[in-house]
């Protein structure tokens, strides 16, 4: 899942510096580093359901770190149940998106959340992905 995220995001964006994490352990460990070398991550997109940390483990992770918190975040799911949908919500999720999906859904939500957000400004930004 992370490389075809990935692969539409390099479809859809030029200038963007893409990571993958295959947990939500390693994307924090990954995240906390960019930030404390002075390159942040300006997105990060994960998955719900992954090993060892789950998308909202590592959304509420995000969410507790002081150089972190405000990093906008879109949780990827195959479930749509109003249990997961109001857990992303309470957890602080930017955006969230029902797999399937294809690269138009997932263009739209980014800008729909980056246009919200004026962190990232920059051309050159980049996202963080956990799947």
């Amino acid at each position: 899942m992370r490389r075809v995220i990935g692969s539409l995001l390099k479809d859809q964006l030029r200038n963007v510096r893409i990571s993958e994490a295959a947990d939500g352990r390693s994307a924090l460990q990954m995240l906390k580093s960019a930030d404390a070398e002075g390159k942040p991550f300006d997105f990060v997109v994960t998955d719900c359901h992954m090993p060892n940390m789950s998308g909202l483990d590592l959304l509420r992770a995000i969410r507790e770190e002081e150089g972190l918190r405000d990093l906008p975040v879109l949780l990827v799911t195959a479930e749509a149940t109003r249990d997961m949908i109001l857990a992303a919500a309470k957890a602080g999720a930017d955006g969230y998106i029902v797999k399937p999906f294809n690269a138009d859904t997932l263009r739209t939500k980014l800008q729909q959340i980056l246009s919200k957000r004026a962190r990232s400004r920059r051309t050159d930004s980049s996202v963080a992905i956990a799947a």
